[in-house]
């Protein structure tokens, strides 16, 4: 078995197989004179696992090429992060479901397909392969472990979370609670631990992706208005759009970190041994 990554996820690919015990091979990536994508992949084995997470169009057609290049291998596809899962359903009549169209598109002759922390499970069975997701819980609660926090508090963005945050507390021996939103007036809203005082507590916002960031940075001025110690905010996707890392680092979050399904500057802890064990069962 060897494993080959996309020109994004070469430091995961590179992870993955540092777990597996296996070899990386080689691919060149390089364009044509209009733009167009080329790659050139060096000599596979028997079995290979493909690597590339799906952030936009650039990414997906990059995944589509590598995947057509490695076809006479049998292929264990891991998509690190599954971008149009948000659409599972079509919303509006004339929608395309989009989750449905990319993991079509990316499934067809797979022997296995890989995600972390897909949007919902719902849409696995478009891969048209055996399909697992695998979470990350373990790595975030030894994560937060690390940083030394004394009887942290656990907090989700929103209700919708909770059992994620309560999943990664439950690791760790820690107590967990969701953020609640008050609206005061028709501009202003007040978020709040529901039932847990915040007041000289390390708290530690957890959430499955970080993409704007303005939730968390106005729950971060909150918490620490009401006495929070420091606040941290960690996520297992990375997005970061639109400024999002500069905007969490002024609204006085002390540590933000992500995983390295998207290769960031705030790539604190890996998703490799997870993805290893879903391809090793």
């Amino acid at each position: 078995m060897k494993v080959v990554g996309t020109q994004r996820s070469q430091v995961l690919a590179s992870r993955i197989a540092g777990a597996l015990g296996v070899e990386m091979a080689e691919v060149r990536f390089s364009r044509f004179p209009d733009g167009e994508h080329r790659l050139q992949r060096g000599a596979l084995d028997r079995d290979t696992v493909v690597v590339g997470s799906v952030m936009d169009a650039d990414s997906l057609v990059q995944l589509l090429l590598l995947l057509d290049a490695c076809r006479e291998s049998e292929v264990r596809l891991v998509v690190p992060y599954l971008g149009y899962a948000r659409q599972d359903r079509a919303f509006r009549e004339g929608e395309p479901v989009s989750a449905r169209a990319i993991a079509g598109a990316l499934g067809r002759g797979m022997v296995q397909a890989v995600t972390v922390h897909v949007h919902k499970e719902t849409v696995l069975p478009y891969f048209n392969a055996p399909a697992r997701n695998v979470t990350l819980e373990a790595a975030i609660a030894g994560y937060i472990s690390g940083l030394g926090l004394t009887r942290p508090l656990v907090l989700a963005p929103d209700r919708g979370a909770l059992a994620f945050a309560r999943a990664v507390a439950s690791l760790g021996g820690w107590e967990a609670e969701h953020l609640e939103k008050t609206r005061i007036s028709g501009r202003e809203v007040r978020m709040e631990a529901k039932d847990l005082a915040v007041k000289g507590r390390d708290v530690v916002m957890v959430d499955d992706i970080i993409s704007t960031g303005g939730t968390l940075a106005t729950a971060a001025r909150m918490l620490q208005a009401e006495g929070a110690r420091g606040v941290h905010a960690i996520g297992v996707h990375g997005v970061f759009t639109g400024g999002a890392l500069d905007l969490l680092r002024t609204s006085g979050i002390r540590e933000i970190a992500c995983s390295d399904t998207i290769e960031s500057e705030a790539c604190r802890y890996s998703a490799a041994a997870a993805i290893a064990d879903a391809l090793s069962r």
